[in-house]
């Protein structure tokens, strides 16, 4: 099992299962969205997810007409995205778990946007 939460502590949930996948993101919208040189995350079962605290904190930003990135109102925390074509499908934003295995990236995609001083060991490169 995984819990996590936002930085303010108003949005919290749990994943029933564990994180098997996870992800480094190098393109520029995950840069900006996260605001940091890359995004870090793990494509989970939405249906496993249970929100504890906070549906009201959550907010939602289309970046591109198929991805919502979702949010905590009161402080900022990039929480997860989603694409409007895989409903059962959110991208967990790593940075926010505070209980379970994180386990290392398996890949890394988007490199025409990769900053040149990230290293990153991963599995494989896409």
């Amino acid at each position: 099992m995984i819990k996590g939460q936002c930085q303010c502590g108003a949005v919290k949930f749990r994943y029933e299962a564990e994180l098997t996948e996870t992800i480094v993101c190098h393109c520029k919208d995950c840069q900006i969205a996260q605001g940091s040189a890359f995004a870090f995350n793990s494509p989970i079962d939405e249906r496993l997810v249970t929100l504890e605290h906070g549906k009201d904190a959550l907010k939602e930003f289309f970046s591109s007409p198929n991805k919502g990135r979702v949010f905590c109102q009161h402080c900022g925390t990039p929480l997860y995205s989603y694409r409007t074509d895989l409903p059962d499908v959110i991208r967990l934003r790593l940075g926010i778990v505070t209980e379970g295995h994180i386990p290392a990236p398996v890949k890394e995609i988007h490199l025409e946007s990769k900053l040149p001083f990230v290293e990153i060991n991963t599995m494989s490169s896409e």
